[in-house]
């Protein structure tokens, strides 16, 4: 059974919790730095989510997300199943072996994406805590 059930899900929970990091004081200004947009391609069920830390980002925020379609064309697109994705960042999914297994696929630069690894460390703890938050403790044993 998924994790989630619909793009709604995903959109709440996974798109939500990326978005609370924007205003992170310190990740969000290392991956604007990165200057860098990132497209995730979710499978079961469809859905995308897009990070952009090259164009101007609303005041206050350090990027700009957006869920689903988007006219922002991407550096980088990784795609994989929202239960994948939901597990990475819980911090048990290691991006190097899934990208060798093909549980994530990646279209352009990697290397930039690897090297952002470490300054995203941290929202592994955050990201169960933010669904307990939410009222979805539940999905933390998930992954």
């Amino acid at each position: 059974m998924a994790v989630f059930q619909s793009d709604v899900e995903v959109y709440d929970y996974i798109g939500e919790f990326i978005s609370s990091v924007k205003d992170d004081p310190a990740i969000g200004p290392k991956i604007r730095q990165a200057g860098i947009i990132i497209r995730f391609v979710y499978r079961e069920p469809q859905s995308q989510i897009t990070i952009d830390a090259r164009n101007p980002a609303p005041e206050g925020h350090f990027y700009t997300v957006y869920y689903g379609d988007s006219a922002v064309e991407p550096d980088l697109v990784m795609s994989m199943s929202a239960d994948t994705a939901h597990s990475f960042w819980l911090g048990k999914v290691n991006l190097m072996a899934a990208l060798t297994r093909g549980q994530i696929v990646a279209k352009g630069p990697v290397a930039t994406a690897l090297k952002l690894l470490p300054v995203i460390q941290p929202t592994y703890a955050m990201y169960p805590k933010f669904l307990k938050e939410h009222g979805r403790e539940e999905l933390v044993k998930f992954g």
